[in-house]
């Protein structure tokens, strides 16, 4: 079984995020970047499943320019086999149904039985595009998956559902897996694994190699569209309360039931 993961290039959560342009969105120029850490748990998984025997080659699968090599390389640093690169000035501006086309279109060439991929992106935090995937191959999906075991053609993943509750889900392959935090603890790249990633193939991949139709996708096809780029309102600043405690206990009070509105 060839399994694929979806590699996604996000801001590192220390990074001072500024605005270029409210329609251009974020100055990436000083940005430090980083692996989105729900895709590392879908590494991880794949790596794990490798080295259990049950799974032949993990083959990361991005879309972006060449920017993002670093951080193919240090997923390959980490053990998976080779990658996939997909860039064509044809996809830019593609909203989430438009990277999915071309990621399905790459999964579908490259033979996949098994998509890993990280449950939402940070920066975004869409978590559309590996649902979408499944819908455009016909494949079965299950998300948020904090456990799973892969015994032959079949798959059991456990996820959480909101209010304490943990579904389990059974089926088979091919489908699309997403990894939330708990299915394992990523491990770290080895001084021997960050000087093989130096040899492992990164391919570049185009729509014409994909067969992709060029209308659909792209800022031509986009049916979402991100506009008005602002930053988070500044929190207000901080009120100290006068007079002895009882008053300010009932200022307190008074203020909570007001203008905060939590009692």
């Amino acid at each position: 079984m060839k399994i694929g993961v979806l590699l996604k290039q996000v801001p590192a959560t220390d990074t001072q995020v500024r605005i270029a342009d409210p329609s251009t969105g974020i100055a990436t120029g000083d940005v430090k970047w980083t692996i989105n850490p729900y895709d590392e748990f879908a590494v991880e998984e794949g790596l794990r499943l490798k080295e259990a025997g049950k799974a032949t080659e993990v083959v990361l699968l991005t879309v972006g320019g060449k920017d993002v090599e670093q951080r193919i390389r240090d997923a390959l640093a980490m053990g998976a086999d080779r990658a996939l690169r997909l860039e064509d000035p044809g996809f830019e501006g593609s909203d989430c149904l438009g990277l999915a086309r071309i990621l399905a279109a790459a999964i579908k060439a490259e033979g996949i039985s098994l998509v890993l991929a990280g449950k939402q992106a940070i920066d975004g935090d869409n978590a559309q595009v590996p649902a979408m995937v499944a819908e455009l191959l016909g494949w079965g999906h299950v998300g948020s998956v904090s456990k799973l075991e892969v015994d032959g053609a079949g798959f059991k993943a456990w996820r959480t559902s909101g209010g304490g509750s943990l579904d389990v889900v059974q089926g088979g392959f091919p489908a699309v897996l997403t990894a939330d935090k708990g299915l394992n603890e990523p491990r770290y790249a080895s001084l021997k694994g960050i000087m093989m990633a130096k040899k492992k193939a990164i391919d570049v991949k185009g729509a014409a190699a994909l067969g992709l139709d060029a209308s659909t996708v792209g800022a031509g096809a986009a049916l979402v569209v991100d506009s008005a780029w602002t930053l988070p309102p500044q929190r207000p600043a901080g009120r100290i309360l006068q007079g002895d405690n009882a008053a300010r206990v009932k200022e307190l009070v008074s203020l909570l039931r007001s203008e905060a509105k939590v009692i």
